[in-house]
């Protein structure tokens, strides 16, 4: 068993791959009664090109299998694991992003049982027409909900802006009309591609014995028998890796109260190494901070002049596959809003340099921020990034972002920060 040992925090990361080739890796915490485990599979919405296991010929499946396959997992022929997870005090979820489908508990109790429970339900598969069909209109209802949701279409339309040609565009539980193409048999052909274990992690947090909870996971994956391991063969998700199919502006008419407006940013830098991801990814959400944080003079001075509120929000994301920025709020001044994002991203350097001396400041700032998610065994599970990270932990990020250097954003800027890549979604409301 490899050991990956923090002195500064006084912890211990503690990682086995099985012979079946799913790798866990658990994180005791003393003092804590709560326990948290997380199953992951790398499968989420943008996975629907690949070529089934024991199949030669690519297969193209409808959007939102990876969440479909989500909701049937809980159900079996004469059960809901949802049930055994409440007999034994356990609070139990699922969600499934662009990139992964995550299968968690809860709980202070039973943690033998509880691991058995989510080891066998999602090892487990049981899907019929019957219940597929059953399932449609569930998520057929989930659908409506988020197409209503305008924060949600804020965002989904800056994806479509961002990736006019590529999966992300979509909606990750899928659409009406697709939904409606989902079969049985679909299910059962991702299912055996993506959830073998070798494409998938057991991140265990909190209070727990290492040698006994190991055991525990052994004894449960000796029982079953699974194919030799291998990794899907997926089709690439970007059509075009650099970004000249960017759409610059589109607009929304829905009924909100106040206007939305979204910039976005695309990357198209290509890391291969999953600690080097991590600090690229500290390295933008620092400069990002330093240009858009509620304390720097660029906030102040949008949100004084009424351009913003407290509404305002800026995110850096990095998944399997593609990475963006988005600069969002609601008001009344769009092309004033979106105007001022744009100068400031295209003088970055400059901008940068004005707010050089706050750098220690906001880097411990952030740091404090990362340190103070130690104290929750759910936060340390939820923020495991998984393989595209190198399995690297909470505590690995915390390291990374410590040892950043202010001459280090500059590089982010050039890396990242590119005009034609830029794009603005906007939803407005109806007119009287």
């Amino acid at each position: 068993m490899q050991q990956f040992k923090y002195p500064k925090f006084n912890q211990t990361v503690y990682q086995q791959r099985l012979t079946n080739g799913l790798l866990v890796t658990m994180l005791p915490m003393e003092g804590f009664h709560k326990t948290y485990a997380v199953l992951s599979t790398e499968f989420g919405s943008i996975d629907n090109a690949f070529v089934p296991v024991g199949k030669d010929e690519l297969l193209t499946l409808p959007d939102g299998v990876s969440h479909f396959l989500e909701h049937k997992m809980f159900e079996k022929a004469d059960h809901d694991a949802f049930d055994l997870f409440g007999r034994l005090g356990a609070d139990a979820n699922a969600f499934t992003s662009f990139t992964q489908t995550r299968y968690l508990f809860s709980t202070t109790s039973h943690l033998h049982e509880n691991l058995d429970v989510l080891l066998d339900f999602v090892q487990d598969p049981y899907f019929t027409e019957q219940t597929v069909a059953k399932e449609k209109g569930i998520i057929g209802q989930e659908i409506t909900m988020y197409n209503d949701d305008p924060g949600w279409r804020l965002y989904l339309g800056m994806l479509g802006n961002l990736y006019p040609n590529d999966p992300m565009r979509i909606d990750i539980a899928g659409t009406q009309e697709s939904i409606q193409k989902i079969t049985a048999e679909m299910l059962y052909d991702a299912y055996r591609t993506f959830y073998q274990p070798a494409n998938m992690n057991l991140f265990i947090a909190g209070k727990l014995d290492i040698d006994q909870t190991l055991a525990w996971v052994e004894q449960n994956q000796a029982q079953k028998h699974f194919d030799t391991p291998s990794l899907p063969k997926r089709l690439a998700v970007i059509s075009d890796p650099d970004a000249n199919d960017v759409i610059p502006f589109r607009t929304l008419t829905m009924a909100v109260e106040r206007p939305k407006v979204m910039v976005g940013l695309r990357g198209i830098q290509q890391l291969d190494d999953g600690k080097q991801r991590l600090l690229y990814k500290w390295r933008i959400n620092l400069l990002l901070a330093m240009l858009f944080d509620e304390t720097s003079a660029n906030f102040l001075r949008l949100y004084d002049a009424g351009i913003i509120d407290d509404s305002f929000n800026y995110n850096f994301e990095i998944q399997r596959g593609f990475h963006l920025a988005t600069f969002s709020t609601d008001t009344d001044q769009m092309e004033q809003f979106s105007d001022a994002m744009i100068q400031i991203l295209k003088e970055a350097p400059e901008q940068l340099e004005a707010v050089k001396n706050q750098f220690e400041d906001i880097k411990h700032a952030m740091l404090g921020r990362l340190i103070n998610q130690l104290d929750s065994p759910e936060n340390i599970a939820v923020l495991y990034g998984g393989g595209y990270f190198d399995h690297a932990t909470l505590l690995d990020e915390i390291e990374i972002l410590r040892g950043i250097e202010y001459d280090e954003l500059t590089t982010a800027i050039d890396q990242f920060i590119k005009p034609e890549r830029l794009s603005v979604y906007q939803i407005v409301p109806p007119t009287k």
